[in-house]
């Protein structure tokens, strides 16, 4: 969320090319990818809020790490080293949340964690912006790796230890054994297909919107900030509201709704030349308010594919799948995608969108085939 609105200025500081950015963007990704695989025959042998921090701390230091970095190579290494320990973090909330909340609930849960999501994209992400305007790219590292270690702080005094999962758990298992609760149960393999397309649909346009704003449309650095702080404090009305939808009309229908809706400003963000800052904000609120409505339905259902007692190696499967769709993501627009060397402006950027509604159809179809599993 920080390096990508940076891709211009982190474009022109080490003079790379949108494939070498797109790289910036994945290196995390796949760390995330690599570690979450790990995750998954430990996550479920911890206590939640034990092993929550561990890695909370992991990620805060190597973020902190990244304010020191003066060259692409040195901050692609410590992406690297972040990358591994923030790859677990989205399993063990996602873990928590449904451990605490009932399958005929949890849609209203979600919803709540896609907005706090969207606060620290209203809040975070342009006063991050703004600390690279008034100082450099390295302030918001600085700042954010502080602030990440003050929430371990307040984890470790007030979370509570949650074990319940414990009780269920066979504690002879081996790596086999594990790795074949999930691979086994054909209904977790499609809880897990469905939520890489769903990333990988999802991030198909994101690693250049900002790069793209700026070049093409004629947004300036600080303008930048316009799309993360309206279309975030937009999609904290909405994802609460999206998710109370999901729990009274049902997973599918909702989904349909937000899935055919994002693909207007997807198509249009994507075709979009020179226009007013406004009328640019506009179509990218848009895109958040539908693009974060879409992952509620289905991650309300993906989480109830498996049941508690294999919760936490399931959800690091899933974060690991998810982790790879988004350095994909980011490959694949990366090569589709260059700059002009005559216009100085991005090429191919309407070709991404399109695969990226293709993605999004394919979601459909194979979000329908996921049961919800006993004990949800």
């Amino acid at each position: 969320m920080i390096i990508m609105p940076l891709g211009d200025i982190f474009i022109r500081e080490f003079n790379i090319s949108a494939a070498q950015f797109s790289i910036l963007v994945s290196a995390y990704s796949f760390a995330a990818f690599f570690s979450s695989l790990i995750g998954v025959f430990y996550l479920d042998i911890f206590d939640r809020k034990k092993a929550l921090l561990f890695i909370y701390v992991g990620f805060g230091v190597g973020t902190f790490m990244c304010s020191f970095a003066e060259s692409y190579e040195w901050l692609l290494t410590l992406r690297i080293g972040t990358g591994i320990f923030g790859g677990m973090i989205s399993a063990m909330v996602l873990s928590i949340v449904s451990d605490i909340y009932l399958f005929k609930e949890r849609g209203k849960a979600m919803g709540t964690l896609m907005g706090a999501f969207s606060v620290a994209s209203a809040i975070g992400v342009p006063f991050a912006l703004y600390l690279a305007a008034q100082g450099d790219w390295h302030t918001p590292f600085f700042v954010l790796g502080i602030s990440c270690l003050i929430v371990c702080v307040v984890i470790l005094f007030t979370f509570p230890s949650m074990t319940d999962h414990l009780k269920s758990l066979d504690t002879d298992r081996s790596f086999r054994q594990t790795l074949s609760a999930i691979t086994s149960d054909n209904n977790q393999i499609n809880a897990l297909v469905a939520g890489f397309f769903l990333v990988l649909a999802h991030f198909m346009i994101i690693p250049f919107i900002s790069p793209y704003l700026i070049k093409n449309v004629g947004f300036s650095q600080m303008e930048i900030t316009y799309q993360f702080f309206f279309g975030g404090l937009a999609t904290v009305i909405s994802s609460p509201l999206i998710g109370r939808a999901v729990d009274k009309y049902g997973v599918m229908k909702i989904l349909i709704i937000t899935m055919f809706l994002s693909f207007i400003p997807t198509l249009i963000i994507t075709n979009l030349t020179v226009v007013p800052v406004t009328i640019g904000v506009v179509y990218t609120t848009l895109f958040f308010i539908f693009a974060t409505g879409r992952m509620i339905a289905p991650n309300t259902i993906i989480t109830a594919a498996a049941s508690q007692s294999n919760r936490g190696s399931f959800m690091s499967f899933k974060s690991a799948l998810q982790q790879l769709a988004v350095a994909l993501s980011a490959l694949i627009s990366g090569q589709i995608i260059f700059i002009n060397k005559e216009t100085d402006l991005y090429e191919n950027y309407n070709i991404v969108g399109y695969l990226a509604i293709i993605l999004g159809v394919v979601t459909l179809f194979l979000v329908r085939r996921i049961k919800v599993a006993k004990g949800n």
